[in-house]
């Protein structure tokens, strides 16, 4: 992937993990990544609306996932498209906690384990909310 490729990807997202909001700077020891929303395995390509900035956690969780059963509808559902779906509309804070408004966002939350003890310690010690 060219290097004004991922510059583009890591201005878009301001730096941080287009999923949990993570930014670079609370993860200093590991760079945030270059996802593919829709895996390459899945029929994803490199070009710009099918790439995100993902945290290491996020990325690993996410790995080549497009859906999950949202927690409350028991329903399969799409994960959260960060080049189509405003993070806004589909996730809240409540403290240092993500929580999902909405199907995908519930489903995104569970699926990439947003809330796991470790990343609600990384916010804690961070500031990150």
């Amino acid at each position: 992937m060219e290097a004004r490729v991922r510059t583009f990807v890591r201005e878009q997202a301001f730096n941080r993990c287009d999923y949990c909001q993570r930014e670079q700077e609370t993860s200093p020891l590991i760079r945030l990544q270059i996802e593919h929303i829709i895996p390459i395995k899945h029929g994803g390509g490199d070009e710009l609306e099918n790439l995100a900035l993902a945290c290491a956690e996020c990325n690993l969780k996410k790995s080549s996932d497009l859906a999950g059963f949202d927690p409350e509808t028991k329903t399969l559902m799409p994960l959260f498209h960060p080049r189509r779906d405003p993070w806004d509309d589909h996730f809240t804070w409540i403290g240092l906690r993500i929580v999902g408004l909405t199907s995908v966002g519930r489903t995104t939350v569970r699926v990439l384990d947003l809330n796991a003890p470790a990343r609600l310690r990384v916010r804690r010690a961070t500031g990150t909310t």
